[in-house]
């Protein structure tokens, strides 16, 4: 009686959190610019929120799953899309598709994306707790944004909400440029070059 022997081969490659940072740090640098009032218009913006916001964390997304990281592998494929949304959302707007879906844009329905973004956001900030205490900063900076993100296309308090998500998002491109740092320094010199805090432990 023969007996079938399964083998799993697991893939060794290095921890791609870094570059899923570098993104989000550089789209919302850039998008946090032009909010502030910094920088005019959305068409250099989009740019980044495809190439870096999207596609850079999306790549993150996919070798963190391959790297076992379900809880990573989750919140960059989630942001990714989230970024894929966004550009095309303005494109249409802009009227790079059309008159006709450009005129038929409601500015609530994105407020309903935010909201549910939002609740995913908050959800993944639990799971941050067991990451780093810097990573649990950055994701409870994106819950203020994406709870200013939602109000703001709700037309409540538009003034106070998108300063309060132009501030936000500024912290967070800040904050994700340090943490990026902090994994490919703390890995390349092997020793906690650029602290992050441990994991709260509450959870696990």
């Amino acid at each position: 009686m023969s007996t079938a022997e399964t083998q799993r081969v697991k893939i060794a490659i290095a921890n791609p959190t870094a570059l899923g940072l570098f993104g989000l740090a550089i789209v919302t640098l850039v998008a946090a610019s032009q909010k502030l009032g910094l920088t005019t218009g959305l068409s250099f913006v989009i740019v980044y929120a495809i190439f870096l916001g999207a596609t850079a964390q999306l790549i993150a997304c996919i070798l963190d799953f391959i790297y076992e990281n379900v809880w990573g592998g989750t919140v960059f494929g989630a942001y990714a899309f989230f970024w894929y949304a966004v550009a095309t959302a303005w494109m249409m707007k802009m009227g790079v598709f059309g008159p006709e879906l450009a005129a038929a844009c409601d500015v609530k329905q994105l407020g309903f994306a935010f909201l549910g973004y939002l609740i995913f956001s908050v959800l993944m900030t639990l799971g941050a707790m067991e990451v780093s205490k810097l990573i649990f900063t950055i994701m409870v900076v994106i819950d203020i944004l994406l709870a200013a993100l939602a109000l703001n296309a709700f037309g409540v308090a538009p003034h106070l909400t998108h300063t309060i998500g132009a501030v936000a998002e500024l912290i967070t491109a800040l904050l994700s440029f340090y943490a990026c740092g902090a994994v490919v320094l703390n890995t390349f010199f092997g020793r906690v070059f650029l602290p992050v805090g441990k994991p709260f432990g509450i959870f696990k």
